[in-house]
């Protein structure tokens, strides 16, 4: 008689029939799919699980299986395209705000990362609750670790006290975005030490 480890065993053995793709290939032609389709200046509004479904090479089933609706699709999809913020060494504010300010910029030259920015800037008005969740999954983690960063400055008098957080924080990030607008993002590429310019730039005015 056959017994239960012999038969686990023997279909462990057996591959896998070809056919319908593994759940993370599918799931990964779903968010490539999401992105390319925003990327082609789909607004939010005309985008479709149809639409997805065809470009990604699944059924509408696929999909729903794994997100109940559009909305959930496009939060998850969006937060892929940021980059995750590298663990500081906490050396000093600048070399951390050099390490930060290089994962922006990365993030800045890439097409697909910008539609985050554009979408959190554009259809505010017209998917307020849509581009709020949007806002807390890629956007606010990395507030949140700038101003942890900054504020460490503060206590330890690297910058200045009475630093208006906020403010230095927009100067940071806007100063990486205005570059990328303005120079191209070819330009930004190439330039190897462009984080530690603006970041030396932005101290002197940041700095005691």
């Amino acid at each position: 008689m056959t017994t239960t480890d012999e038969i686990q065993a023997a279909e462990a053995r057996t591959p896998r029939p070809a056919g319908r793709p593994r759940s993370a290939r599918a799931e990964k032609a779903i968010i490539d799919a999401t992105l390319d389709l925003i990327g082609e200046s789909v607004g939010l509004s005309e985008l479709s699980i149809e639409a997805i479904a065809a470009r990604a090479g699944v059924g509408k089933t696929t999909i729903y299986r794994r997100w109940s609706n559009k909305e959930d699709l496009l939060v998850d999809a969006l937060a892929t395209l940021k980059s995750p913020l590298p663990p500081v060494a906490g050396v000093s504010v600048r070399e951390d705000l050099v390490a930060y300010a290089r994962v922006f910029l990365r993030d800045a030259c890439d097409a697909r990362n910008r539609c985050v920015m554009n979408i959190a800037m554009n259809e505010a008005e017209r998917h307020p609750r849509l581009v709020e969740r949007i806002r807390q999954a890629t956007i606010e983690p990395r507030r949140a670790a700038i101003t942890a960063l900054l504020r460490r400055g503060v206590t330890t008098g690297e910058l200045r006290a009475g630093l208006d957080v906020p403010i230095a924080m927009a100067n940071l990030v806007g100063t990486v975005m205005w570059y990328i607008r303005t120079e191209g993002a070819d330009e930004c590429a190439a330039s190897s030490d462009l984080a530690e310019r603006i970041v030396d730039h932005l101290l002197v005015g940041l700095g005691p």
